[in-house]
């Protein structure tokens, strides 16, 4: 047998005995509960009697289920260490790439994957610590998130185009906006889990939150200082970058003029050399309201959420962000310039997408649920506006603590 054929059978040997789950309870396979109760040990079977046997049909249909679970688990296995063949089933479950996935069966991946990469390289060429797994992207957004068309194709398209360029010459500069909770941080892990091995680990990847890492006015000259250094360090580090600024309207307008200068076009100078790689988030709550007005404006008229198109929001989102007094996010270079390449809007979430947040929560947590808690815990949610209660105030967040209450 060839050398590689046997290291790929002892890794799907080895993927099937971490990652599949303890058989399901069988009927007939001693009443699968212990009548000793909890605590005592069962009475072993006396001598010359059997313990009692599976149902041949039973133990079957385990079996097979059993190897199509560890066919699913090789396939994201190898999508991680392979991107470049990655050729997930199409037509999988609705949901087999997201919170189907138990999370522990996800750790177990993590683990197995980290293992194999530290003494084998997990690419073909190039930085092992990117994936760009296009492909896990599309599925991600396209499972995982609700209720952002606009947010899902865009994000797609502009980030693949993107880095897929032979020599781009300038960084690409997203800027998230939204209310609080309509899936913008989501979105940003997402990228970061499918463009790099360790996903927000990865030391490609940094993450800033103003009000933590930059919270002190006085201090802007030596946040500059850092921030600047960060940026460099990482860029010569990594060929290919990713920076995430969450709180983003509240950045001291000084350190958005020193972020400047990244985001410019730059002039490639060796023409025979690799370019880097950059991509700036920006996450903000800035433009919310006008992007909730402009959807409810859309609804009551007769349209469909799905048929809202950046041309219903582009104008007017910008305006409020350049408007806006209480950030200097609108009014810095960034902004007036050009440097930023697309405003990507979220929309305000529904009841129903409120209901898919906690289906998600539960199942992350492999626990079961049913459609009433679901609905109860959509209804714990405050809809806004007051008339017509069309949007949930929170968007999703909170949703995965309020599942505590229909815990046994």
């Amino acid at each position: 047998m060839p050398r590689g054929l046997r290291s790929q059978l002892r890794l799907r040997v080895l993927l099937l005995l971490l990652l599949l789950p303890p058989p399901p309870p069988l009927a007939g396979a001693l009443e699968l509960h212990d009548p000793a109760g909890p605590g005592e040990e069962a009475e072993e079977p006396r001598s010359g009697q059997a313990w009692p046997s599976l149902p041949f049909r039973d133990l079957g249909k385990w079996v097979r289920a059993a190897g199509a679970l560890s066919r699913r688990y090789w396939a994201l296995f190898s999508c991680r260490v392979w991107p470049k063949t990655c050729s997930l089933d199409k037509e999988a479950p609705a949901g087999a790439l997201g919170w189907s996935l138990p999370l522990l069966g996800q750790q177990y991946l993590d683990i197995l994957t980290t293992w194999y990469c530290s003494f084998r390289d997990c690419c073909d060429h190039g930085d092992c610590r990117v994936s760009n797994n296009f492909t896990g992207l599309q599925s991600d957004l396209s499972v995982r998130l609700h209720g952002q068309h606009l947010a899902q194709d865009l994000v797609l398209t502009t980030v693949k185009s993107y880095l897929e360029l032979p020599r781009p010459d300038k960084a690409l500069a997203l800027s998230f906006h939204g209310w609080s909770g309509t899936g913008k941080n989501f979105v940003a892990r997402l990228l970061a889990e499918n463009l790099y091995r360790d996903g927000l680990r990865s030391d490609c990847v940094k993450v800033f939150i103003t009000m933590i890492h930059f919270p002190h006015p006085q201090y802007v000259d030596l946040y500059k200082e850092q921030l600047t250094e960060q940026v460099r360090k990482t860029q010569e580090h990594c060929h290919q970058t990713l920076f995430i600024f969450d709180e983003a309207e509240k950045l001291h307008p000084g350190l958005l003029e020193a972020l400047g200068p990244h985001l410019e076009r730059q002039v490639l100078e060796n023409h025979s050399a690799e370019s880097s790689r950059t991509i700036f988030l920006f996450l903000s709550n800035l433009g919310g309201n006008i992007i909730n007005e402009v959807v409810l404006g859309l609804l009551k008229a007769g349209w469909s959420r799905e048929d809202i198109t950046m041309e219903h929001l582009e104008s007017g989102l910008q305006a409020e962000i350049v408007a806006s007094t209480d950030s200097g996010f609108g009014h810095s270079r960034l902004v007036k310039e050009n440097l930023i390449d697309f405003f990507v809007p979220f929309l305000p979430l529904e009841y129903h997408h409120v209901r898919l947040c906690a289906r998600d929560a539960f199942l992350s947590q492999e626990l079961l649920y049913t459609e009433e808690a679901l609905d109860e815990i959509a209804k714990m949610m405050v809809y806004v506006p007051k008339e017509e209660q069309i949007f949930s105030s929170q968007g999703c967040k909170s949703v995965s603590q309020r599942i505590n209450y229909f815990l046994p």
